[in-house]
């Protein structure tokens, strides 16, 4: 625990002296008053998936514990369509562990991300938070298992072409300076998210590097460390609006949108996942991925025709899932492989001692780094709405365990080769396709709606919601009509630029 606190970069964490999860509302009033913070900010994620604010001004000791003790009320219609203006009023309740210093505000505060109640004091069954929340608790219940994740956040950041050091198009993967413009900008995001309690992984820039009509677009990517599902969720959220309102103190303009132009590599929200118990890993076994890894795995193949409901929420999104840009297309699985929905990345599934190698000078026998193996959900996007998708992803996870075939499904899935290359058609054939629209994902979601409503997880009432919404995008068969195009596909893009 000293070497957790030791080396947090959380200023509450470090002032506190104790672990962001034993946050009381004593530790926040004693921080605000040590440190001269005058105000508070509710955030809390609505219907678009976008956080929104609520500033309280401090204006004495008994002020501050009220809006900790007990929250405030918001209008709840204005925030989710499905709620009628007649009651939608909603109380939003302060969580102290995501309590963090808001390093944009002028005025020293302090923000904390906010749960859903309804009027009888209980959490409100449709806000997103909740929903995830619901699902780690069946998955838990289900299974005995708890469930971790970690993000992949990639984003492009567009600037003036100044005609100086330009990354070749399309292979700025891992590039640097000067070739690379923007690891500034990325660092300090990293630094920024790290203070307000995000788990980070690294950062990189990405693939995706080109220059149009006198602007660079450059893509970059920072990448969490697996931990609750419901913290993973949390961290995402506040690094999507740190990067945001980062970006607007440059003057430049970042985007997660899915895709920006036809041809150039877009923008994904990959999703690694890990099965724990009692702390340790249950992915791997006896060397290879374990049959409670290939379980959960296959209700990933099961329910993946509807999780694009959640990871890929408007018609962008289907132009990046696409043949040969390293985005799936069909629902199969493999080792690896970057063309299929689920992929098993490179771990150190059996003991090594590779630093010694290359380091002699160092001692010590072979090392077991095997709860570093994850699997990772490939086809959500920038437009997810980042609890729905993470609650979706539980559920297939825990319907993976309730299904009587999971194992031969995970089998008749996998594939170990490159499923686009010529002389595998009988195979690629042999594979379901994702959805290739909204409209498309709109009616699966209806059809395996059962899976999402089951232990109250989703309402029903948000899933014929959601629907509705993805299937008014009128957007079957709209890649094909329009790829040609630019103009019209830099119109689409622009509507959909900020999205999530």
């Amino acid at each position: 625990m000293k070497d957790f606190i030791s080396m947090n970069p959380n200023p509450v964490v470090q002032y506190l002296n104790k672990p962001a999860a034993e946050f009381t509302k004593q530790d926040l009033i004693r921080y605000i008053e040590d440190n001269d913070i005058e105000m508070v900010n509710f955030k809390y994620s609505a219907w678009d998936g976008r956080l929104k604010t609520l500033n309280f001004i401090i204006g004495s000791i008994s002020h501050l514990d009220n809006i900790l003790t007990a929250g405030e009320r918001v209008d709840g219609s204005s925030l989710f369509p499905f709620i009628e203006a007649g009651s939608s009023d909603l109380y939003v309740i302060p969580r102290y562990k995501t309590a963090f210093v808001d390093p944009f505000s002028e005025i020293p505060a302090l923000n904390i991300l906010c749960s859903y109640y309804d009027r009888n004091g209980k959490p409100f069954d449709g806000a997103p938070e909740n929903i995830l929340k619901k699902a780690h608790q069946s998955f838990f219940d289900s299974t005995g298992f708890c469930f971790e994740t970690m993000g992949e956040l990639e984003y492009y950041i567009i600037s003036r072409d100044e005609g100086l050091f330009q990354a070749e198009d399309q292979k700025a993967y891992h590039e640097s300076s000067p070739f690379s413009k923007w690891g500034d900008f990325r660092v300090e995001a990293m630094k920024l998210i790290a203070e307000s309690g995000g788990m980070i992984k690294y950062g990189h820039s990405e693939v995706g590097n080109f220059t149009k009509n006198g602007l660079v677009y450059e893509q970059n990517e920072i990448e969490f460390l697996p931990t609750s599902v419901e913290d993973s969720a949390d961290q995402l959220v506040k690094a999507k609006w740190i990067v945001r309102t980062l970006a607007l103190q440059y003057g430049v303009t970042v985007t997660f949108a899915p895709k920006i132009t036809v041809g150039k590599a877009g923008s994904g929200l990959h999703i690694h996942t890990r099965i724990m118990k009692d702390g340790k890993s249950r992915m791997i076994e006896n060397g290879v991925l374990s049959r409670t890894a290939r379980t959960a795995i296959a209700g990933y193949m099961e329910l993946a025709p509807s999780l694009t409901a959640f990871g890929n929420m408007n018609p962008t999104s289907y132009f990046r899932l696409v043949p040969h840009q390293e985005a799936p297309t069909n629902i199969c699985w493999g080792d690896r492989n970057r063309s299929v929905l689920v992929r098993v990345p490179l771990g150190w599934a059996t003991p090594t001692n590779m630093i010694k190698e290359v380091n002699p000078q160092e001692k010590g026998g072979l090392i077991d780094f095997s709860d570093k193996q994850t699997v990772e959900f490939r086809s959500p996007d920038g437009s997810a709405d980042i609890y729905l998708l993470l609650a979706g992803l539980t559920v297939a996870a825990r319907t993976g365990f309730e299904m009587d075939d999971a194992i031969e499904k995970a089998e008749k899935t996998y594939v170990d080769i490159n499923i686009f290359d010529e002389g595998f058609k009988d195979k690629l054939d042999s594979l379901e396709h994702l959805p290739a629209s909204c409209v498309e994902s709109a009616s699966l979601l209806l059809d395996q709606k059962h899976f999402y409503t089951k232990d109250n997880v989703f309402p029903e009432v948000l899933i014929d919601m959601l629907s509705e919404r993805l299937k008014n995008f009128k957007d079957e068969g709209l890649i094909f009509k329009i790829q040609d195009d630019d103009k019209k596909v830099m119109e689409l893009v622009d509507r959909h630029f900020n999205c999530g």
